[in-house]
């Protein structure tokens, strides 16, 4: 942890784009619980469920093919203040949705909250490789998983207790006023960045993206490389889960916001473990192993306790595979398109999330047992193993 702590020091815009970032998320999560919590109240189905895991997702892909060349011509601070704009708004009005027949707003409300999530963090992951380089970029990706893994943890945590003990949408007003802290301190601070003058219009940038995505087909190797982390898209996995499982055994809220929080300790230890140890020709053994990981968590899956457990050792290894997958893409583009290369790697990374979370769904709604289903996933794991190792023998592939 004493490098992470020596590059915050070290970097100082990254200090502070990484303090408003931890609030930031957690606040989501305050939120995520409560969506989950409120749905299970209503008593939907398993596919509304799905359907709702998959709209976190499908808002991303549909604003992608814009939101890079967006990027790669506006400041950042000005876009990321309007992006988390979006975000209270949306939040606040999710105290609205108080019975079945206003699942349409809710829907509307997720969809442009989550458009802006994935835009905001799609304009963050464009900006550190014009301030960090080489291993410093490396450490930053692995920080933000971190920040992440922790705010999942701690906002699942304790979003369970808030919902179980004052309800949904205290939940939502948190979560709104979270938002509200990480725009003020964004607001303040100075992000010095060059922007690289571009005189096409937005058509003729996407159509550049596709001429250079040709000429380098290793870019789009390593973005299909990186969406297989959207397999680990559980949240409806989780809920079908607590729905079907634990209901009994504990409240609804604290079963979410302890099995979310349990696989979220795994995503926080997961790169302390192994940063020093990973490198491009051990990747495809990480792919395994989270294979492994996820088969356990199906063979324990009926007990809660035993459950909770799998879940740490699951999210184990997720960060480092979405950190190094990222990195990697990062180290082998050219900074003039840094912007849209990503939100296209953003926009399959959400394609497979959000059809993870829809084949959940649909299985779960054909009779499929959840066991089932989550060893399916641990195959798509060892596809990517295998098809990494393939990248690695037929593509000119810059290790970090």
């Amino acid at each position: 942890m004493n490098e992470y702590f020596k590059l915050l020091k070290s970097e100082p815009v990254l200090k502070k784009l990484s303090t408003i970032q931890l609030i930031a998320y957690f606040g989501a999560w305050f939120s995520n619980v409560a969506i989950y919590t409120l749905l299970l109240q209503m008593e939907v189905s398993a596919d509304v469920v799905a359907f709702v895991a998959m709209l976190h997702f499908l808002s991303g892909v549909i604003q992608a093919p814009l939101s890079g060349s967006i990027i790669d011509s506006m400041k950042p601070k000005k876009l990321m203040l309007i992006l988390i704009g979006f975000e209270i708004f949306a939040t606040l009005f999710l105290v609205l949705v108080n019975d079945v027949s206003d699942l349409w707003l809710l829907y509307s409300l997720i969809f442009i909250k989550m458009a802006a999530a994935s835009f905001y963090f799609t304009t963050e992951m464009s900006l550190l490789p014009k301030i960090l380089d080489g291993n410093k970029l490396q450490k930053a990706n692995e920080l933000h998983s971190i920040i992440w893994s922790f705010s999942y943890t701690l906002g699942m945590a304790l979003s369970g207790f808030v919902v179980y003990l004052f309800g949904v949408k205290v939940a939502f007003i948190l979560d709104a006023f979270m938002f509200m802290v990480g725009f003020a301190l964004l607001y303040n601070l100075d992000i010095k960045v060059e922007i690289i003058k571009n005189s096409e219009n937005l058509l003729e940038m996407m159509r550049d993206t596709f001429r250079y995505l040709k000429r380098f087909p290793h870019a789009i190797h390593l973005m299909l490389m990186h969406s297989f982390v959207g397999l680990t898209a559980f949240d409806a996995l989780v809920a079908l889960m607590v729905d079907k499982y634990y209901a009994s055994v504990i409240a609804t809220s604290l079963a979410l916001g302890l099995m979310h929080a349990s696989r979220a300790l795994g995503l926080v230890i997961g790169p302390i473990i192994l940063s020093k140890w990973i490198n491009n020709k051990r990747l495809s053994y990480i792919f395994i192993a989270q294979a492994l990981a996820v088969w356990l968590w199906a063979a324990l899956m009926k007990d809660f306790y035993m459950s909770l457990a799998a879940s740490v050792i699951v999210g184990l290894f997720t960060t480092t595979l979405w950190s190094y997958t990222y990195t990697l893409l990062q180290k082998n583009i050219e900074q003039k398109y840094y912007g849209r290369i990503v939100a296209y790697n953003d926009m399959l990374f959400l394609s497979s999330a959000a059809f993870t979370s829809f084949m959940i769904g649909f299985l779960a709604t054909s009779s499929y047992s959840l066991e089932f289903i989550t060893v399916l996933i641990g195959f798509g794991f060892i596809i990517g193993g295998v098809y990494f190792a393939w990248i690695l023998k037929s593509q000119n592939i810059k290790d970090i």
